[in-house]
């Protein structure tokens, strides 16, 4: 009697299983003949001649904005720009750029490349391309002008310093290297920075960075990951057992179905699960360098030390769909070897009506346990072992570090200064007043919600000249503001425009150099590695 109970009760759930399962098929198949129909009928009636690849991706991508940031349709020139982006190489002419209703501004040249060669400096703009003007071209169009097989010649219109000049370029294959810069900061304390997660590359270049250092006499390491937004969670696994034992849980994915869960464990012999390391992070280290970050605090391998991490502890994975489109999902959160996920915002709660997320940090976090007992929590990203001495950055900081005012400050003050010393460069309490005024009276680029709803507000006023006087005493007095809210991190803003010159100067490499020397973190963390007693202390229950 039990058993035939059971079996009904079996075939009652396989049946609402497949109920379920029809209903939702059916609402999705409704959905997609509602869209056909609009389609067709948008083609056929309305006024305008539409572009149908268009209609459909912008159509696409608009949907998608409602979930998270991390889920994405690519069209097939969005594929091979992703591809790029994960791979790291491509054919161009070695730069970074932005774009404007101008043109291409290289706001970083790479040593060795195309650019470099022909001698094109941060600031510069190309304003032609082939004999083809980019003026009010659309950053997607943009995107391509300088890309292309190796070897191709291409013919670019410059205007630098006010000086219009055309060169002819060839481009070349332009290879990223995730670890920019090792060295040894003192005898026996080394420096490897990584700044992506590139599949295929970051594991070998740390590993070949820390084996360099170590016969070099290295004994300590700082470990850079600021500022690295992540990249393949199978770097991250490989590079976190460059420390750790194999065999070893490292992270997590658990999501709706079965095979998007699984567990991922070291599978390599280590290089070193001895040697006392501090890893650098700050609340743009995110995804997988907050995978190692958190992997190597949960096994208290490592000191984390720093700012908060970014939090994202999502994981996407890339399905391929028809005429060469791909969609990027995101399929599961990953939790590191204590049981805590990092994640901060909470999609899934968005506001309806506001569109704001909800933070998960702001609501009740769980305590887990290292392998030494030391707790740690989960949500709001991965909170360092010890806060670097640096001031947390405000919201005006974070939107002003985001706009291009600290790129066009530094190339416009680099005039002015003439030759200077690569390694003991400091940017003075004077450049630092020169900033602000800066901001005041020139920069366009850093402009707060308050001052936007303010600058709409005021357009929207029949004969606002009536009240322009009034206006720019306001405009004048936001401004002030603002300045004001940002200097409360001149600390941070002070290294950031340092970086810049340094940049702008010496390339990537010199920035690193000069910052090796120079950093208030770096030396946080050597004075750290340097008391071992401090250190050990840390890292225990």
């Amino acid at each position: 009697m039990k058993n035939k109970k059971f079996v009904i009760w079996g075939l009652i759930a396989i049946v609402g299983v497949f109920f379920s399962f029809q209903s939702r098929f059916f609402e999705i198949a409704k959905q997609i003949e509602i869209y056909n129909n609009l389609f067709k009928e948008i083609n056929m009636n309305y006024i305008d001649e539409v572009n149908p690849g268009d209609l459909t991706d912008k159509a696409i991508k608009n949907t998608l904005r409602n979930l998270d940031p991390y889920t994405n349709f690519y069209n097939e020139q969005d594929v091979e720009d992703a591809r790029i982006r994960r791979e790291g190489e491509y054919g161009g002419i070695g730069v970074m750029t932005y774009y404007t209703k101008k043109g291409i501004i290289l706001s970083e040249i790479y040593k060795g490349f195309p650019a470099d060669k022909a001698g094109l400096k941060p600031g510069d703009a190309i304003v032609e391309v082939d004999g083809q003007s980019l003026l009010g071209l659309e950053n997607d169009q943009l995107s391509q002008m300088l890309k292309g097989s190796p070897g191709k010649e291409v013919s670019i219109k410059v205007v630098s310093n006010n000086q219009t000049k055309n060169i002819k370029i060839e481009l070349d294959k332009v290879v990223v290297n995730p670890v920019p810069f090792f060295d040894m900061i003192d005898e026996e304390t080394g420096y490897v920075v990584l700044t992506r997660f590139i599949s295929r590359k970051a594991t070998e270049e740390v590993k070949k960075a820390i084996e360099t250092l170590k016969e070099r006499g290295m004994t300590k390491l700082v470990f850079d990951l600021r500022s690295n937004p992540g990249g393949s969670l199978f770097d991250a696994i490989n590079i976190t057992n460059l420390f750790i034992p194999k065999g070893e849980r490292v992270v997590d994915t658990r999501g709706k179905i079965r095979k998007n869960s699984r567990v991922y464990k070291t599978s390599r012999d280590p290089l070193d699960t001895e040697m006392p390391v501090v890893v650098l992070i700050d609340d743009r280290s995110a995804s997988a360098s907050e995978i190692v970050s958190g992997a190597l605090q949960d096994y208290d391998r490592a000191v984390v030390l720093g700012k908060r991490s970014f939090g994202k502890g999502l994981v996407q994975r890339y399905y391929e769909l028809t005429y060469g489109t791909q969609a990027k999902i995101t399929i599961s959160k990953y939790y590191t070897p204590s049981g805590r996920c990092i994640q901060e915002l909470d999609y899934a709660n968005r506001d309806p009506k506001t569109g704001k997320v909800p933070k998960f940090s702001d609501g009740e976090v769980s305590s887990f346990k290292t392998k030494n007992g030391r707790t740690v929590y989960d949500g709001g990203g991965v909170t360092p072992d010890v806060k670097s001495n640096s001031s947390d950055k405000n919201e005006a900081t974070k939107s002003l570090l985001k706009s291009r005012a600290v790129f066009n400050f530094s190339n416009e003050y680099l005039g002015k200064l003439g030759v200077i010393d690569s390694l003991n460069y400091r940017f003075d309490e004077a450049g630092f007043n020169e900033f602000k005024n800066f901001l005041l009276s020139k920069d366009t680029t850093f402009v707060t919600k308050e001052e936007r709803l303010f600058k709409r507000a005021y357009k929207a006023i029949k004969n606002s000249e009536r009240i322009k006087n009034e206006y720019e005493n306001l405009e004048l007095k936001l401004k002030q503001e603002k300045v004001k809210e940002i200097s409360k991190n001149k600390d941070v803003l002070i290294a950031s425009l340092e970086k810049e010159i340094m940049k702008n100067s010496f390339y990537r490499e010199g920035m690193y150099r000069h910052q090796l020397h120079n950093d208030e973190v770096i030396k946080q963390a050597v004075d750290l590695l340097k008391n071992a007693n401090k250190y050990n202390s840390i890292l225990k229950k």
